[in-house]
């Protein structure tokens, strides 16, 4: 072979290696919000868009939204549609662990592609401003006396809003099959059962609730993370005496049946995406914590976290044992 020969050769791998390492930033991506517009997971997919397209990660990205049964039905879809699709991507996240385990859905997150957690929503207990309850301890005490007089009003039932009630009152010394729980569609049904005191008290992502807070309409109890938000003046329930940290996550998927490379360009197109300035803004705006995880730690936190939601949802009898 003449050393022209090689050099050809040698340009054509090249050539070919870099068409390989930007392929992705010529994808025409499609990222399902298995849920309506305007929530957290369409929230997620429309930020994730953004920073794809802002940043060339991507030529174009279209969102599509799927609604219905916790995120189930989205799931069913992606799942038999998007099959060995390296071009579609699906938002997720704990609310559609509940929805699986209550609804029995004929699919599950075994049969997707994890590729990372993306976001944290702590989640906020509040209860209206002319409530007689002031605190962690006066609720505590009003659902050990009597589960069943204390109403809370949160999400979809099996979410996150859902098991942070149930796991309040199970540490409150009560039985949380016992939880008296009213599950709204949106949050602006559940603002409104609080502040027309219709309920005891309300769950629900510190963003949604915050500028009713901050105007005095509500009265913040605690935040639900491990440790205190920024810019909010609310304790933790761990710092008030409760072991509880429920947090509501958010996460991206691949399809099923994409290629070991394909995982690979979809995981180091997102660490670039979470790494990005633009990113970072966008997390600040929305009050979400950057609650990043990617790779085995993720697939072994997803395993870690259906168990315990699983759990839950068996002691309040959404779910059969």
């Amino acid at each position: 072979m003449s050393h022209f020969t090689k050099t050809i050769r040698g340009v054509a791998v090249a050539a070919l290696t870099l068409v390989a390492s930007s392929a992705f930033a010529q994808q025409e991506l499609k990222i399902m919000a298995p849920a309506g517009p305007g929530g957290g997971w369409d929230s997620a997919a429309r930020s994730i868009q953004q920073v794809l397209t802002q940043n060339g990660l991507a030529k174009s990205v279209q969102v599509t939204n799927v609604t219905g049964a916790g995120g189930t039905i989205g799931l069913a879809q992606f799942v038999n549609n998007a099959k060995g699709d390296p071009n579609q991507l699906m938002v997720n996240g704990i609310t559609m662990i509940g929805a699986i385990l209550s609804n029995k859905s004929p699919v599950n997150l075994d049969q997707v592609t994890p590729i990372a957690r993306l976001t944290g929503d702590p989640l906020v207990i509040v209860v209206p401003a002319n409530s007689p309850i002031k605190s962690v301890k006066e609720l505590a005490d009003a659902v050990k006396a009597d589960p069943a007089k204390v109403t809370w009003a949160g999400g979809s039932a099996g979410g996150a809003d859902h098991i942070l009630a149930a796991l309040f009152t199970k540490a409150a010394g009560s039985e949380p099959s016992k939880v008296n729980y009213i599950a709204f569609s949106g949050g602006g049904e559940a603002l409104a059962a609080m502040l027309g005191g219709r309920v005891t008290a309300g769950v629900s992502g510190y963003g949604e609730f915050e500028s009713q807070i901050k105007a005095g309409k509500l009265r913040a109890l605690a935040i639900s993370s491990g440790k205190r938000l920024a810019g909010a003046d609310v304790p933790t329930l761990k710092e008030q005496g409760m072991d509880v940290e429920v947090v509501n996550w958010r996460a991206i998927m691949a399809p099923p049946a994409i290629t070991a490379d394909q995982k690979k360009a979809h995981a180091e197109t997102i660490d670039k995406l979470v790494k990005s300035k633009e990113w970072a803004e966008i997390l600040k705006q929305r009050g979400w914590e950057d609650f990043y995880l990617a790779g085995a730690p993720f697939e072994s936190f997803l395993k870690e976290e259906q168990a315990r939601v699983g759990d839950v949802l068996k002691s309040i009898g959404l779910v059969k044992s």
